[in-house]
Protein backbone atom coordinates (compact mmCIF):
# COMPACT_ATOMS: atom_id res chain seq x y z
CA UNK A 1 0.00 0.00 0.00
CA UNK A 2 1.73 3.36 -0.93
CA UNK A 3 2.70 5.44 1.97
CA UNK A 4 0.60 8.31 1.32
CA UNK A 5 -2.72 6.17 1.18
CA UNK A 6 -1.63 5.23 4.91
CA UNK A 7 -1.99 8.69 5.84
CA UNK A 8 -5.50 10.27 6.83
CA UNK A 9 -6.60 12.84 4.28
CA UNK A 10 -6.81 15.87 6.86
CA UNK A 11 -2.93 15.14 7.99
CA UNK A 12 -1.67 15.28 4.22
CA UNK A 13 -3.49 18.58 3.58
CA UNK A 14 -2.36 19.80 6.80
CA UNK A 15 1.30 19.07 5.86
CA UNK A 16 1.08 20.24 2.79
CA UNK A 17 -0.19 23.46 3.70
CA UNK A 18 2.16 24.32 6.41
CA UNK A 19 5.02 23.02 3.53
CA UNK A 20 3.46 25.75 1.50
CA UNK A 21 3.32 28.32 4.26
CA UNK A 22 6.72 27.57 5.02
CA UNK A 23 8.34 27.63 1.55
CA UNK A 24 6.22 31.17 1.72
CA UNK A 25 8.04 32.61 4.40
CA UNK A 26 11.48 31.62 3.34
CA UNK A 27 10.66 32.93 0.20
CA UNK A 28 9.74 36.30 1.63
CA UNK A 29 12.74 36.40 3.74
CA UNK A 30 15.18 35.81 0.99
CA UNK A 31 13.77 38.12 -1.09
CA UNK A 32 14.08 40.87 1.31
CA UNK A 33 17.69 39.97 1.98
CA UNK A 34 18.00 41.28 -2.06
CA UNK A 35 17.87 44.37 -0.68
CA UNK A 36 20.42 46.64 1.54
CA UNK A 37 21.31 45.48 4.33
CA UNK A 38 22.17 42.25 2.72
CA UNK A 39 22.16 42.97 -0.73
CA UNK A 40 22.83 40.27 -2.80
CA UNK A 41 20.04 40.35 -5.66
CA UNK A 42 20.71 36.57 -7.01
CA UNK A 43 18.46 35.88 -4.19
CA UNK A 44 15.57 37.39 -5.57
CA UNK A 45 15.15 34.34 -7.79
CA UNK A 46 15.50 31.49 -5.13
CA UNK A 47 12.86 34.10 -2.98
CA UNK A 48 10.37 34.01 -6.22
CA UNK A 49 10.64 30.36 -7.08
CA UNK A 50 9.73 29.16 -3.42
CA UNK A 51 6.44 31.52 -3.87
CA UNK A 52 5.70 30.42 -7.20
CA UNK A 53 6.06 26.59 -5.96
CA UNK A 54 4.19 27.17 -2.77
CA UNK A 55 1.21 28.91 -4.87
CA UNK A 56 1.07 26.09 -7.79
CA UNK A 57 -1.61 23.63 -7.15
CA UNK A 58 -3.23 25.97 -4.30
CA UNK A 59 -6.75 26.88 -4.53
CA UNK A 60 -7.82 30.69 -4.17
CA UNK A 61 -8.17 31.13 -0.65
CA UNK A 62 -5.36 28.80 0.28
CA UNK A 63 -3.46 31.47 -2.73
CA UNK A 64 -4.21 34.27 -1.10
CA UNK A 65 -3.01 32.88 2.66
CA UNK A 66 0.10 32.09 1.27
CA UNK A 67 1.19 35.21 -1.08
CA UNK A 68 -0.23 36.78 2.83
CA UNK A 69 2.46 35.05 4.59
CA UNK A 70 5.28 35.44 1.45
CA UNK A 71 4.64 39.19 1.65
CA UNK A 72 3.96 39.74 5.31
CA UNK A 73 7.54 37.92 5.68
CA UNK A 74 9.28 40.11 2.98
CA UNK A 75 8.15 43.47 4.30
CA UNK A 76 8.85 42.94 8.00
CA UNK A 77 12.68 42.11 6.93
CA UNK A 78 12.67 44.81 4.41
CA UNK A 79 11.17 47.11 6.78
CA UNK A 80 12.73 46.92 9.92
CA UNK A 81 13.91 50.64 9.74
CA UNK A 82 10.39 51.67 10.75
CA UNK A 83 11.18 50.16 13.98
CA UNK A 84 13.15 53.80 14.74
CA UNK A 85 10.00 55.46 15.29
CA UNK A 86 9.59 53.05 18.48
CA UNK A 87 6.36 52.02 17.36
CA UNK A 88 6.68 48.28 17.16
CA UNK A 89 2.77 47.79 16.31
CA UNK A 90 2.91 50.43 13.66
CA UNK A 91 5.70 48.50 11.82
CA UNK A 92 3.73 45.20 12.07
CA UNK A 93 0.69 46.49 11.20
CA UNK A 94 2.29 48.23 7.86
CA UNK A 95 3.93 45.41 6.90
CA UNK A 96 0.60 43.21 7.47
CA UNK A 97 -1.24 45.65 5.81
CA UNK A 98 0.87 45.74 2.54
CA UNK A 99 1.07 42.00 3.08
CA UNK A 100 -2.49 41.81 1.90
CA UNK A 101 -1.47 42.95 -1.97
CA UNK A 102 0.34 40.09 -1.96
CA UNK A 103 -2.55 37.87 -1.10
CA UNK A 104 -4.53 39.50 -3.85
CA UNK A 105 -1.37 38.69 -6.08
CA UNK A 106 -1.58 34.93 -4.70
CA UNK A 107 -4.85 34.75 -5.44
CA UNK A 108 -4.82 36.04 -8.93
CA UNK A 109 -2.11 33.78 -9.66
CA UNK A 110 -4.04 30.90 -8.14
CA UNK A 111 -6.42 31.65 -11.60
CA UNK A 112 -3.53 32.21 -14.23
CA UNK A 113 -1.75 28.75 -13.01
CA UNK A 114 -4.48 27.24 -14.95
CA UNK A 115 -3.39 28.83 -18.29
CA UNK A 116 -0.59 27.10 -20.07
CA UNK A 117 0.85 30.98 -20.63
CA UNK A 118 0.78 30.95 -16.67
CA UNK A 119 4.56 32.26 -16.43
CA UNK A 120 4.04 35.33 -19.00
CA UNK A 121 0.43 36.26 -17.32
CA UNK A 122 1.88 36.02 -13.64
CA UNK A 123 4.90 38.60 -14.89
CA UNK A 124 1.93 40.53 -15.63
CA UNK A 125 -0.37 40.16 -12.56
CA UNK A 126 3.48 41.00 -10.20
CA UNK A 127 3.40 44.06 -12.15
CA UNK A 128 -0.25 44.97 -11.71
CA UNK A 129 0.23 44.52 -7.95
CA UNK A 130 3.22 46.79 -7.66
CA UNK A 131 0.70 49.58 -9.63
CA UNK A 132 -1.83 49.01 -7.08
CA UNK A 133 0.53 48.94 -4.46
CA UNK A 134 2.19 52.40 -5.97
CA UNK A 135 -1.64 54.27 -5.69
CA UNK A 136 -3.20 52.87 -2.56
CA UNK A 137 -3.75 53.61 0.24
CA UNK A 138 -2.72 56.85 1.41
CA UNK A 139 -1.09 57.70 -2.24
CA UNK A 140 0.87 54.29 -2.14
CA UNK A 141 3.87 52.38 -0.48
CA UNK A 142 6.01 50.70 -3.05
CA UNK A 143 8.79 50.17 -1.34
CA UNK A 144 10.69 46.80 -2.41
CA UNK A 145 9.98 46.72 -6.37
CA UNK A 146 11.74 43.98 -7.39
CA UNK A 147 12.95 46.49 -10.03
CA UNK A 148 14.90 48.18 -7.04
CA UNK A 149 17.06 45.31 -6.38
CA UNK A 150 17.94 44.26 -9.96
CA UNK A 151 20.15 47.44 -10.44
CA UNK A 152 23.47 45.68 -10.55
CA UNK A 153 21.71 42.22 -12.20
CA UNK A 154 22.45 41.84 -16.07
CA UNK A 155 18.55 42.52 -16.51
CA UNK A 156 18.99 46.14 -15.06
CA UNK A 157 18.69 47.84 -18.80
CA UNK A 158 15.32 46.60 -19.03
CA UNK A 159 14.82 49.73 -16.95
CA UNK A 160 15.67 51.84 -20.09
CA UNK A 161 14.11 50.33 -22.73
CA UNK A 162 10.93 49.21 -21.28
CA UNK A 163 10.62 50.89 -17.91
CA UNK A 164 10.87 49.91 -13.94
CA UNK A 165 7.89 48.09 -14.10
CA UNK A 166 8.20 45.82 -16.86
CA UNK A 167 11.91 45.11 -14.86
CA UNK A 168 9.98 44.16 -12.20
CA UNK A 169 7.78 41.71 -14.47
CA UNK A 170 10.79 40.17 -16.18
CA UNK A 171 12.49 39.47 -12.79
CA UNK A 172 9.38 37.62 -11.89
CA UNK A 173 9.27 35.96 -15.04
CA UNK A 174 12.18 34.58 -15.17
CA UNK A 175 11.71 32.94 -11.74
CA UNK A 176 8.65 31.52 -12.96
CA UNK A 177 9.62 30.11 -16.19
CA UNK A 178 12.43 27.68 -14.00
CA UNK A 179 10.00 26.79 -12.34
CA UNK A 180 7.74 25.99 -15.47
CA UNK A 181 10.65 23.81 -16.60
CA UNK A 182 10.73 21.90 -14.09
CA UNK A 183 7.34 21.35 -13.01
CA UNK A 184 6.08 18.45 -12.00
CA UNK A 185 4.23 15.84 -14.27
CA UNK A 186 5.11 18.07 -17.41
CA UNK A 187 4.58 16.97 -20.50
CA UNK A 188 7.69 17.12 -22.48
CA UNK A 189 9.76 17.13 -19.95
CA UNK A 190 12.95 17.63 -21.71
CA UNK A 191 11.30 20.05 -24.12
CA UNK A 192 10.15 22.53 -21.43
CA UNK A 193 14.02 22.21 -20.26
CA UNK A 194 15.46 23.52 -23.32
CA UNK A 195 12.97 26.23 -24.13
CA UNK A 196 13.74 27.56 -20.84
CA UNK A 197 17.12 27.64 -21.02
CA UNK A 198 16.71 29.49 -24.56
CA UNK A 199 14.43 32.14 -23.28
CA UNK A 200 16.09 32.56 -20.41
CA UNK A 201 19.68 32.64 -21.59
CA UNK A 202 18.33 35.20 -24.42
CA UNK A 203 16.60 36.92 -21.78
CA UNK A 204 20.06 37.72 -19.80
CA UNK A 205 22.19 37.71 -22.41
CA UNK A 206 19.75 40.63 -24.58
CA UNK A 207 19.46 42.49 -21.26
CA UNK A 208 23.30 42.41 -20.39
CA UNK A 209 24.52 43.27 -23.89
CA UNK A 210 21.22 46.40 -24.28
CA UNK A 211 22.85 50.04 -24.23
CA UNK A 212 22.86 51.85 -21.26
CA UNK A 213 23.54 55.68 -19.97
CA UNK A 214 23.10 59.17 -21.10
CA UNK A 215 20.33 60.06 -23.28
CA UNK A 216 21.58 62.25 -25.71
CA UNK A 217 24.47 64.64 -24.79
CA UNK A 218 23.91 68.06 -24.20
CA UNK A 219 25.97 71.13 -22.24
CA UNK A 220 28.27 70.56 -19.29
CA UNK A 221 27.13 71.33 -16.69
CA UNK A 222 29.19 72.24 -12.91
CA UNK A 223 26.87 70.81 -10.06
CA UNK A 224 28.18 70.50 -6.36
CA UNK A 225 26.29 68.91 -3.83
CA UNK A 226 26.46 70.16 0.28
CA UNK A 227 25.84 68.29 3.25
CA UNK A 228 25.36 69.98 6.19
CA UNK A 229 25.07 67.53 8.71
CA UNK A 230 22.70 67.89 11.40
CA UNK A 231 22.39 67.10 15.05
CA UNK A 232 20.45 64.41 15.97
CA UNK A 233 17.09 64.49 13.39
CA UNK A 234 17.46 67.64 12.60
CA UNK A 235 14.00 68.14 13.13
CA UNK A 236 13.01 68.39 16.76
CA UNK A 237 13.35 71.87 18.13
CA UNK A 238 13.55 75.67 16.88
CA UNK A 239 16.91 75.56 17.63
CA UNK A 240 18.12 72.64 16.41
CA UNK A 241 16.53 73.36 12.94
CA UNK A 242 18.28 76.70 12.84
CA UNK A 243 21.42 74.85 13.64
CA UNK A 244 20.52 72.55 10.55
CA UNK A 245 20.34 75.76 8.34
CA UNK A 246 23.49 77.24 9.96
CA UNK A 247 25.45 73.92 8.79
CA UNK A 248 24.44 73.97 5.53
CA UNK A 249 25.72 78.07 5.40
CA UNK A 250 28.49 77.44 6.31
CA UNK A 251 29.16 74.04 4.07
CA UNK A 252 28.36 76.24 1.26
CA UNK A 253 30.39 78.62 2.38
CA UNK A 254 33.57 76.75 2.69
CA UNK A 255 32.89 75.41 -0.95
CA UNK A 256 32.29 79.01 -2.10
CA UNK A 257 36.05 79.21 -0.39
CA UNK A 258 37.70 76.44 -2.28
CA UNK A 259 36.18 77.63 -5.64
CA UNK A 260 37.95 81.17 -5.02
CA UNK A 261 41.32 79.27 -4.57
CA UNK A 262 40.55 77.86 -7.57
CA UNK A 263 40.55 73.96 -6.34
CA UNK A 264 37.16 73.72 -7.24
CA UNK A 265 35.61 74.91 -10.61
CA UNK A 266 32.57 77.91 -10.30
CA UNK A 267 29.75 76.35 -9.89
CA UNK A 268 26.56 76.67 -12.57
CA UNK A 269 23.91 75.26 -9.50
CA UNK A 270 24.81 74.19 -5.93
CA UNK A 271 22.25 71.62 -4.25
CA UNK A 272 21.05 71.28 -0.64
CA UNK A 273 18.85 68.76 0.32
CA UNK A 274 15.44 68.16 1.90
CA UNK A 275 14.58 69.81 5.23
CA UNK A 276 18.21 72.50 4.55
CA UNK A 277 15.53 74.99 6.20
CA UNK A 278 12.83 73.74 8.53
CA UNK A 279 12.28 78.15 8.91
CA UNK A 280 10.32 79.22 5.96
CA UNK A 281 12.90 81.31 4.75
CA UNK A 282 10.05 83.34 2.86
CA UNK A 283 8.33 84.67 5.91
CA UNK A 284 11.65 84.51 8.26
CA UNK A 285 14.11 86.77 7.56
CA UNK A 286 16.67 85.78 9.67
CA UNK A 287 16.55 82.56 6.90
CA UNK A 288 16.07 84.13 4.52
CA UNK A 289 19.37 86.80 4.71
CA UNK A 290 21.35 83.62 5.41
CA UNK A 291 20.37 81.66 2.36
CA UNK A 292 20.80 85.00 0.06
CA UNK A 293 24.31 85.33 1.70
CA UNK A 294 25.42 81.53 0.96
CA UNK A 295 23.85 82.02 -2.87
CA UNK A 296 26.01 85.55 -3.07
CA UNK A 297 28.95 83.98 -1.62
CA UNK A 298 29.56 81.18 -3.78
CA UNK A 299 27.97 83.18 -6.96
CA UNK A 300 25.17 80.23 -7.93
CA UNK A 301 21.65 79.27 -7.27
CA UNK A 302 21.28 77.11 -4.42
CA UNK A 303 18.37 74.77 -4.85
CA UNK A 304 16.86 74.84 -1.18
CA UNK A 305 14.85 72.07 0.21
CA UNK A 306 12.62 73.94 3.21
CA UNK A 307 9.76 73.66 4.68
CA UNK A 308 7.11 76.53 4.14
CA UNK A 309 4.46 77.55 6.00
CA UNK A 310 0.95 76.37 5.29
CA UNK A 311 -2.41 78.23 4.33
CA UNK A 312 -2.78 77.57 8.36
CA UNK A 313 -1.19 76.91 11.78
CA UNK A 314 -1.61 73.61 11.00
CA UNK A 315 -0.04 72.92 7.40
CA UNK A 316 2.96 73.35 5.69
CA UNK A 317 4.58 72.43 2.35
CA UNK A 318 8.01 70.60 2.01
CA UNK A 319 9.13 72.43 -1.24
CA UNK A 320 12.33 72.83 -3.06
CA UNK A 321 13.23 76.29 -4.50
CA UNK A 322 15.32 77.84 -6.49
CA UNK A 323 17.08 80.71 -5.00
CA UNK A 324 18.91 83.01 -7.07
CA UNK A 325 21.96 85.27 -5.70
CA UNK A 326 21.07 88.31 -7.36
CA UNK A 327 16.87 88.08 -7.30
CA UNK A 328 16.53 85.67 -4.05
CA UNK A 329 13.80 82.68 -4.14
CA UNK A 330 12.15 81.57 -7.73
CA UNK A 331 10.74 78.42 -8.64
CA UNK A 332 9.40 76.15 -6.34
CA UNK A 333 8.51 72.63 -6.23
CA UNK A 334 6.66 71.57 -3.84
CA UNK A 335 6.55 67.02 -2.73
CA UNK A 336 3.38 65.10 -4.24
CA UNK A 337 4.17 62.23 -2.46
CA UNK A 338 3.97 62.37 1.54
CA UNK A 339 4.36 59.69 4.18
CA UNK A 340 1.71 59.46 5.88
CA UNK A 341 2.25 59.38 9.99
CA UNK A 342 5.21 60.85 8.88
CA UNK A 343 4.43 63.95 7.30
CA UNK A 344 0.90 63.97 7.56
CA UNK A 345 -1.48 62.00 10.12
CA UNK A 346 -4.32 60.26 8.25
CA UNK A 347 -7.53 60.05 10.44
CA UNK A 348 -5.65 62.73 12.86
CA UNK A 349 -8.78 62.49 15.21
CA UNK A 350 -8.51 58.80 15.82
CA UNK A 351 -4.38 58.71 14.85
CA UNK A 352 -3.77 60.93 18.03
CA UNK A 353 -6.18 58.80 20.19
CA UNK A 354 -4.14 56.21 19.42
CA UNK A 355 -0.77 57.50 19.75
CA UNK A 356 -1.07 60.52 21.90
CA UNK A 357 2.35 61.26 20.66
CA UNK A 358 1.53 62.46 17.25
CA UNK A 359 0.22 65.73 18.60
CA UNK A 360 3.68 66.56 19.31
CA UNK A 361 6.06 65.29 16.89
CA UNK A 362 3.88 65.53 13.73
CA UNK A 363 1.86 68.82 14.94
CA UNK A 364 1.23 70.37 11.32
CA UNK A 365 0.15 68.41 8.44
CA UNK A 366 2.29 68.85 4.87
CA UNK A 367 0.13 69.60 2.28
CA UNK A 368 0.84 67.74 -1.50
CA UNK A 369 2.04 69.58 -4.37
CA UNK A 370 0.37 69.13 -7.96
CA UNK A 371 3.33 70.66 -10.36
CA UNK A 372 6.09 68.37 -11.47
CA UNK A 373 9.36 68.84 -10.45
CA UNK A 374 11.41 70.38 -13.53
CA UNK A 375 12.62 73.72 -12.21
CA UNK A 376 14.81 76.36 -14.44
CA UNK A 377 18.10 77.07 -13.20
CA UNK A 378 20.88 79.16 -14.88
CA UNK A 379 19.27 78.72 -17.82
CA UNK A 380 18.92 74.67 -18.15
CA UNK A 381 16.23 72.20 -16.62
CA UNK A 382 16.81 70.41 -13.20
CA UNK A 383 14.19 67.72 -12.72
CA UNK A 384 13.78 67.56 -8.54
CA UNK A 385 12.00 64.78 -6.00
CA UNK A 386 11.71 65.12 -2.47
CA UNK A 387 12.90 61.53 -1.05
CA UNK A 388 10.19 59.43 -0.80
CA UNK A 389 8.68 60.78 -4.68
CA UNK A 390 12.04 58.71 -5.91
CA UNK A 391 9.86 55.55 -5.46
CA UNK A 392 7.38 56.45 -8.18
CA UNK A 393 7.38 56.32 -11.30
CA UNK A 394 5.18 58.72 -12.81
CA UNK A 395 6.63 61.42 -10.75
CA UNK A 396 10.44 60.89 -12.70
CA UNK A 397 8.65 60.25 -15.89
CA UNK A 398 6.89 63.60 -15.97
CA UNK A 399 10.58 65.47 -14.80
CA UNK A 400 12.20 64.06 -17.48
CA UNK A 401 9.47 64.35 -20.59
CA UNK A 402 9.02 68.25 -18.71
CA UNK A 403 12.67 68.90 -20.05
CA UNK A 404 14.39 67.93 -17.19
CA UNK A 405 18.49 67.16 -17.88
CA UNK A 406 19.61 65.70 -14.72
CA UNK A 407 17.62 64.27 -11.95
CA UNK A 408 18.16 65.41 -7.94
CA UNK A 409 16.51 63.67 -5.05
CA UNK A 410 16.74 66.08 -2.23
CA UNK A 411 16.29 64.04 1.05
CA UNK A 412 16.71 64.15 4.83
CA UNK A 413 17.39 60.77 6.00
CA UNK A 414 18.47 61.54 9.21
CA UNK A 415 15.69 59.78 11.07
CA UNK A 416 16.95 56.62 9.78
CA UNK A 417 20.87 57.24 10.69
CA UNK A 418 22.03 53.35 11.55
CA UNK A 419 19.35 51.74 9.11
CA UNK A 420 18.91 50.06 5.76
CA UNK A 421 16.72 52.81 4.89
CA UNK A 422 19.39 55.18 3.28
CA UNK A 423 21.05 52.29 1.55
CA UNK A 424 17.27 51.27 -0.42
CA UNK A 425 16.91 54.58 -1.10
CA UNK A 426 19.99 55.37 -3.04
CA UNK A 427 19.71 51.90 -5.00
CA UNK A 428 15.99 53.48 -6.15
CA UNK A 429 18.03 56.44 -7.32
CA UNK A 430 20.29 54.61 -8.93
CA UNK A 431 17.96 52.81 -10.66
CA UNK A 432 16.36 56.12 -11.79
CA UNK A 433 19.45 57.06 -13.42
CA UNK A 434 19.44 53.87 -15.62
CA UNK A 435 15.58 53.93 -16.35
CA UNK A 436 16.17 57.57 -17.21
CA UNK A 437 19.59 57.89 -19.03
CA UNK A 438 20.69 61.02 -16.32
CA UNK A 439 22.62 61.75 -14.44
CA UNK A 440 21.40 61.79 -10.90
CA UNK A 441 22.34 64.01 -7.75
CA UNK A 442 21.61 63.27 -4.44
CA UNK A 443 21.50 65.91 -1.47
CA UNK A 444 21.22 64.37 1.95
CA UNK A 445 21.34 66.39 4.66
CA UNK A 446 23.82 63.73 6.18
CA UNK A 447 23.97 60.85 4.03
CA UNK A 448 23.87 58.91 1.59
CA UNK A 449 24.73 61.97 -0.35
CA UNK A 450 26.68 61.55 -4.02
CA UNK A 451 26.63 61.48 -7.77
CA UNK A 452 24.89 58.51 -10.03
CA UNK A 453 25.65 58.30 -13.69
CA UNK A 454 23.40 57.84 -16.37
CA UNK A 455 24.52 53.92 -16.26
CA UNK A 456 23.65 53.53 -12.88
CA UNK A 457 27.68 53.72 -11.81
CA UNK A 458 28.04 55.37 -8.01
CA UNK A 459 30.88 58.24 -9.28
CA UNK A 460 30.84 60.17 -5.74
CA UNK A 461 30.02 59.68 -2.61
CA UNK A 462 30.27 61.80 0.68
CA UNK A 463 31.18 60.16 3.82
CA UNK A 464 28.32 59.90 6.27
CA UNK A 465 27.34 62.01 9.18
CA UNK A 466 29.94 64.92 8.56
CA UNK A 467 29.62 68.26 6.78
CA UNK A 468 30.60 67.34 2.86
CA UNK A 469 30.76 69.19 -0.24
CA UNK A 470 30.84 67.44 -3.36
CA UNK A 471 31.83 68.80 -7.16
CA UNK A 472 31.47 67.18 -10.61
CA UNK A 473 30.88 68.26 -14.32
CA UNK A 474 28.14 66.32 -15.37
CA UNK A 475 26.33 65.96 -19.13
CA UNK A 476 22.44 66.90 -19.93
CA UNK A 477 20.77 64.66 -21.24
CA UNK A 478 18.47 65.72 -24.17
CA UNK A 479 16.70 62.74 -25.04
CA UNK A 480 13.75 60.62 -23.17
CA UNK A 481 14.24 56.94 -22.81
CA UNK A 482 11.46 54.58 -24.19
CA UNK A 483 11.55 53.11 -20.85
CA UNK A 484 10.74 56.57 -19.13
CA UNK A 485 7.91 57.36 -22.05
CA UNK A 486 6.29 54.23 -22.49
CA UNK A 487 6.56 52.75 -18.97
CA UNK A 488 4.00 53.53 -17.20
CA UNK A 489 1.57 52.55 -20.55
CA UNK A 490 3.18 48.93 -20.54
CA UNK A 491 2.15 48.50 -16.62
CA UNK A 492 -1.27 49.70 -16.94
CA UNK A 493 -1.50 46.80 -19.82
CA UNK A 494 -0.31 44.72 -17.67
CA UNK A 495 -2.95 45.12 -15.31
CA UNK A 496 -5.63 45.06 -18.45
CA UNK A 497 -4.25 41.87 -19.31
CA UNK A 498 -4.07 40.59 -15.99
CA UNK A 499 -7.72 41.46 -15.24
CA UNK A 500 -8.70 39.82 -18.73
CA UNK A 501 -6.82 36.84 -18.07
CA UNK A 502 -8.44 36.25 -15.29
CA UNK A 503 -12.20 36.63 -16.34
CA UNK A 504 -11.54 34.21 -19.29
CA UNK A 505 -10.33 31.86 -16.66
CA UNK A 506 -13.05 31.72 -14.13
CA UNK A 507 -15.23 31.59 -16.80
CA UNK A 508 -13.83 28.76 -18.53
CA UNK A 509 -16.03 25.41 -18.37
CA UNK A 510 -14.61 23.27 -15.71
CA UNK A 511 -13.45 26.09 -13.64
CA UNK A 512 -13.99 24.79 -10.05
CA UNK A 513 -11.31 26.91 -8.34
Amino acid sequence: MPLVSAVPRSRTSLVTALARAAAAAVGGVLLACAFPPVGVAALMWPGLVLLVVALLGARVRDAAWIGWIFGSAFLLVLLRWVLVFDVPGAYVALALVEGAFYAGFGAVFAVLSRSRWWPLLGACAWMATEMLRSLVPFGGFVWGRLAFAAVDTPLASVARWLGVAVLSGVVFGTAALAVWAFQRGAVGRRRRLATAAVVLAATFTIAAVLPVGLAGSGRSIQVAVVQGDVPGTGAQFLGEQREVLENHVRETQAYASAVRTGESPQPDVVLWPENASDIDPLTDATANAMISAAAQDVDAPILVGAILDGPDDGTAYNAGIVWDPVSGPGEQYVKQHLVPWGEYVPLRSFSEWLVPRLADEIPRDILPGEESGELRIDGGVVGTMMCFDVVFDRLARSAVIGGAEMLVVQTNNATFTGTAQPDQQWEVARMRAIESGRYVAVPSTNGISGFIAPDGAVDQVAPTQEPAWLAQEVRAATSVTTGTRFGVWLELVALLVTVAAVVLLVRRPGHTR
